[in-house]
């Protein structure tokens, strides 16, 4: 079993503290960011106002779904980058290639390389949550990271993973904060219950929810005034939908009938939704059979929810939290007892806002500098 020190985390070499004065360097002219993609709360919160860092918009796919929608990524096109390559100085990838074949991934660094653009890889995803088996992302990050002009990751124990697997040296930058203002700031509800939250989703190939729920139920039960709650999206339990789970139907709304878990069947949350959850949740177990960095953690931090997370990646690394052994068949049950134990005795660990402000202003700075020194090094290239 394994806990966090219950403490905000150093920021990693390359990230100074909060800064009040101007960095003295003058003015200097707004880099032109293609980022894949631009909205996404992670690739927003890299940057501040005044930065001079400009992201371009996320053009709309071919078909979208609705405007909101920036899967797939244009971006991912030889031809749109060589149309729109006066529009960038620098392409920067996070997300979105789940689907491409590592040919068209080739196709794509070829032609940033031969346009002379600086090409900026983030590795989230070691292992992909929405891939059931490994092989092709492992192909997909075989044509990425080693072409990549410069790596960055989240963790240390991830950048460690890179350079075992590939020898490239990947810059540590961590999370910046997920929960915008005026939510970071609202107080925690009083509640005499001890609540303990399993969200299933839409149940994505990385999460095993059956499993945990099981075995959280006598654990939960054990505990004074411990309610075990359970959240699913309606499609899962909707015949037809495509991802309608049976089994996992019937075992819900078995327990449900038992009063043994609060099940709560619903659509996706907005965002104002997900922050009232977690707030309403005192610890938050996350499903997962795989994983390498968690968004949800991160929110969780930001709004003083308890997360308890399988030994899987390098999510443990990210913040403070509690962690469980994953055995081959599900939850090790005394590590999970444990962690949840530990969670109702322990102190509860909020992130403080200044800090996290800070931490930001510190984490777009190194984008960046990292982007200049790029920038800077391709000039010199082709002035030989």
């Amino acid at each position: 079993m394994r806990i966090n020190p219950t403490m905000l985390r150093r920021p990693p070499a390359g990230i100074s503290p909060c800064r009040r004065t101007a960095d003295g360097r003058g003015d200097v002219d707004t880099l032109r960011v293609a980022s894949v993609p631009e909205n996404h709360v992670y690739v927003r919160h890299i940057g501040v106002p005044g930065d001079r860092v400009m992201r371009l918009d996320d053009p709309p796919p071919a078909q979208p779904a609705n405007p909101d929608v920036w899967w797939p990524p244009r971006m991912l096109d030889p031809e749109w980058i060589r149309e729109n390559a006066h529009a960038f100085d620098v392409f920067h990838l996070h997300f979105g290639f789940d689907a491409k074949a590592p040919a068209d991934l080739a196709a794509v660094v070829a032609t940033l390389r031969e346009l002379g653009k600086p090409f900026v890889y983030t590795v989230h995803d070691l292992r992909n949550p929405h891939h059931a088996e490994p092989e092709l992302h492992d192909r997909q990050l075989a044509v990425l990271v080693p072409a990549a002009d410069a790596l960055i990751t989240l963790t240390d124990g991830a950048a460690t993973e890179i350079a075992t697997r590939w020898g490239r040296r990947a810059k540590v930058l961590p999370h910046p904060y997920v929960v915008d203002e005026p939510w970071r700031s609202v107080a925690r509800p009083s509640s005499d219950k001890f609540i303990v939250g399993v969200h299933a989703k839409s149940v994505r190939a990385n999460m095993a929810p059956g499993p945990v729920v099981h075995a959280l139920r006598p654990i939960v039960q054990s505990i004074p005034n411990g309610s075990l709650r359970v959240d699913v999206h309606t499609d899962v339990l909707t015949p037809g939908s495509p991802n309608h789970r049976p089994a996992l139907a019937s075992e819900l709304r078995e327990m449900e009938g038992d009063g043994a878990i609060d099940l709560r069947v619903h659509d996706c949350f907005t965002d104002a939704d997900l922050w009232r959850y977690f707030l309403e949740l005192d610890v938050s177990v996350l499903p997962y059979r795989f994983g390498t960095h968690s968004g949800w953690l991160e929110a969780c931090h930001d709004l003083g929810t308890i997360v308890v997370t399988p030994d899987v990646g390098h999510l443990a690394e990210q913040r403070p939290c509690l962690t469980y052994r994953l055995a081959q068949d599900g939850p090790d049950l005394a590590s999970l007892q444990e962690a949840i134990r530990r969670a109702f005795d322990g102190q509860r660990i909020r992130a403080d806002a200044t800090a996290r402000d800070c931490e930001r202003a510190a984490i777009a700075r190194s984008h960046r500098s990292l982007y200049e020194t790029l920038l800077a090094r391709s000039s010199a290239s082709s002035t030989r």
